[in-house]
């Protein structure tokens, strides 16, 4: 019985050491956490509004450096996955040559800007927008024009 007694107190003791009591760890974010996300953009042609909406992603590289982001249509409308280089403090974007990812052809990106507050949802929320001109070497000399607003994740603004 005593013997109990004391495995019982034992385990008590280490069960209530164990406790941590600190502070949550702060994971901190990424490098280009301003600019990252979901965006509701549509896929132009000289203003002709042919491609339609689509869901696109920016996000940071592997190397979650400030000055490169991906951008990708998730395989929307052109299965396009690039890294571009990025000017972060004036949320600006783009490159030539950008190698796709997605499949072996290379990329222009030019025009690119992320506005901080300067769109309205479809269900009237303000987010931020996004535009870039977009051209691929598999169709050379045709310009798309993105352009779009960051997904809220409120129903009313979901597409």
């Amino acid at each position: 019985m005593k013997n109990k007694l004391l495995i019982l107190v034992a385990f008590l003791t280490i069960g209530l050491m164990s406790c941590d009591l600190g502070d949550d760890p702060d994971p901190g974010g990424t490098a280009t956490q301003a600019v990252a996300g979901e965006w509701f953009t549509t896929f132009n042609v000289a203003g002709d509004v042919g491609g339609g909406s689509s869901l696109i992603t920016t996000s940071n590289t592997a190397a979650n450096v400030a000055n490169e982001f991906l951008i990708t249509d998730n395989g929307n409308q052109w299965d396009y996955k690039v890294k571009s280089p990025l000017n972060l403090d004036a949320k600006t974007f783009g490159g030539t040559d950008l190698q796709n990812i997605a499949y072996d052809i290379k990329v222009n990106i030019t025009d690119g800007k992320i506005l901080p507050g300067a769109a309205t949802t479809t269900g009237g929320n303000v987010t931020d927008s996004i535009y870039f001109k977009i051209e691929f070497t598999d169709d050379p000399g045709t310009i798309y024009e993105v352009a779009g607003y960051r997904r809220t994740g409120f129903l009313e603004d979901e597409h």
